[in-house]
């Protein structure tokens, strides 16, 4: 019952050493990325709207 015990607390030990440690993105790189994504939904917009307008002209 003890071992299992000391085996549960180094567990949860490490699990929580694990979580402290990870790398957390700074405010300037959420903004890049966010800008990023806007830019790229911005892009996907212009070809759509590229390729109705196409889509039009090939109709008449």
């Amino acid at each position: 019952m003890r071992k299992s015990l000391y085996i549960f607390a180094f567990a949860v030990f490490a699990m929580g050493v694990a979580m402290s440690c990870r790398e957390e993105k700074s405010t300037g790189e959420k903004i890049e990325d966010g800008v990023e994504e806007v830019g790229d939904g911005i892009e996907e917009g212009a070809e759509e709207v590229g390729d109705e307008v196409e889509d039009a002209v090939d109709d008449n």
